[in-house]
């Protein structure tokens, strides 16, 4: 259950927050709408992306839905700990493209009362843990997995399956090139891959 108010209001440290899930699954949907509501409280709030994300906007935070938020792109998590120094609550979006130091620039700024805000996929395309975004799941205090619907069979999809030709861990891309696939769908997907390169590879012997 996630809950936002803390019982004892003496103690003046802040929290993390993680949404994690595949894509299209809302994870930028969900961290904007809880940056929204931070803002329209009157908290001053402050947004961070990689810089290498400029799918949508070189400066805003976009959902697949088109819903937006100014952001600031930084080339690594050091730059967050010395721009996000006076903030009440502080969002971020894509972590899993940040470095492993991520976690402890989060860290720090939950250490000095802020709320941090942390969106980023929990997986890569070939289904193993994305980056920083196992550890930071680890310390944060409330972690919320959202869902996308599986392309092919319409049950929950938790894994991003790749179409596109690559083996770039880093591939920024849309329908184009990855669709959410549900445990059967994702496995099923793998084996055929796997098969059709073996015939392949046979038929260039």
């Amino acid at each position: 259950m996630f809950l936002e108010n803390t019982v004892n209001h003496t103690e003046q440290f802040g929290w993390i927050e993680v949404i994690c899930g595949s894509m299209f699954s809302g994870k930028t949907e969900e961290l904007i709408r809880r940056l929204k509501r931070a803002q329209f409280a009157k908290q001053k709030v402050e947004i961070f992306k990689p810089a290498i994300d400029v799918r949508y906007d070189d400066e805003k935070v976009v959902s697949h839905d088109a819903n937006e938020i100014r952001s600031t792109p930084v080339p690594s998590s050091a730059n967050i700990r010395i721009l996000a120094s006076d903030c009440d609550v502080v969002g971020i979006d894509e972590a899993q493209f940040f470095d492993d130091q991520i976690v402890a620039v989060c860290n720090d700024l939950a250490n000095r009362g802020i709320r941090v805000i942390v969106a980023g996929l929990d997986m890569d395309f070939k289904g193993n843990p994305f980056g920083p975004m196992p550890a930071l799941m680890a310390t944060a205090e409330y972690v919320t997995k959202v869902h996308a619907v599986c392309t092919r069979t319409g049950n929950l999809a938790h894994y991003s399956h790749r179409t596109a030709a690559s083996e770039e861990l880093v591939l920024l891309g849309e329908t184009q090139e990855y669709e959410p696939l549900s445990r059967g769908a994702y496995y099923k997907a793998i084996q055929e891959e796997k098969i059709k390169k073996a015939q392949q590879n046979n038929n260039g012997k």
